[in-house]
């Protein structure tokens, strides 16, 4: 990765840990809420999103594949399971564990092979997260991709949570599909085809720290913060998650 260095100048700056994510969140919603009457509707029903910045590396992009295919309750479980056994959690403390350790904290026996893979890759440098809080959405996208059990969900969601990066639309996910169709009040949900069509047609968002405008995912985040949090209903869906990785 350390190829991509040159490129840094085109990442945007990342907000210090204990802010919300993504970056100029609470901004975007003032924004977007003045030009769609959807979204104004959402904020005064369910208030302003508020989403924790999570800290980049390698405990939380470990925790993202967990919360690939199950519910959001469950990934946290186990994960608070492989902290009692790995603390600090780390590649080199996570990789003495066996596999009936990680059984018994609820990992499948494909999200082992997907965690070892993600903790051999930043032990023997082939994988540098740290230099990805520096480059592109692009770039990142691409680089974490490559890792086996990393698709695109999972690195929009560590881009979105992690990174700060507001110029994402994770139109696969589940939950932002099940969204849309309750506030469009449609039958069928949405393709994730549809959801990028649609993003097309949304207003510009200047950001000061970006050399180009971006189209803020802000909307996705009331959407999936509507259904699956605040609005009446909405209990059974908090705890569902996208279907693939």
């Amino acid at each position: 990765m350390h190829e991509f260095a040159h490129d840094r100048s085109s990442a945007p700056a990342r907000p210090a840990v204990g802010g919300w994510a993504p970056y100029g969140l609470l901004r975007g919603a003032r924004y977007l809420v003045r030009r769609d009457r959807t979204l104004a509707r959402i904020v005064e029903t369910a208030g302003s999103p508020r989403f924790p910045l999570r800290r980049p590396g390698f405990p939380t992009l470990l925790h993202i594949i967990l919360e690939q295919q199950v519910s959001i309750d469950a990934a946290a479980a186990m994960f608070r399971n492989l902290q009692l056994l790995c603390t600090p959690l780390a590649p080199d403390g996570f990789l003495t564990l066996g596999e009936a350790e990680l059984k018994r904290c609820g990992f499948s026996r494909q999200k082992i092979g997907y965690a070892r893979n993600l903790a051999e890759s930043i032990r023997d440098g082939s994988c540098d997260l740290a230099a990805l809080e520096h480059l592109p959405d692009e770039t990142v996208l691409t680089e974490l991709v490559k890792l086996k059990g990393i698709g695109q969900w999972t690195a929009q969601v560590y881009l979105l949570f992690a990174l700060g990066r507001p110029d994402i639309w994770p139109a696969g996910d589940l939950g932002l599909q099940l969204a849309i169709q309750r506030l469009d009040g449609r039958e069928d949900r949405p393709s994730a085809g549809e959801l990028i069509a649609r993003a097309e047609n949304w207003p510009r968002f200047p950001r000061i720290s970006w050399t180009r405008p971006s189209r803020s995912p802000t909307t996705a985040i009331f959407s999936i913060a509507s259904v699956r949090h605040c609005l009446p209903g909405s209990v059974g869906l908090k705890k569902r998650t996208m279907a693939v990785r």
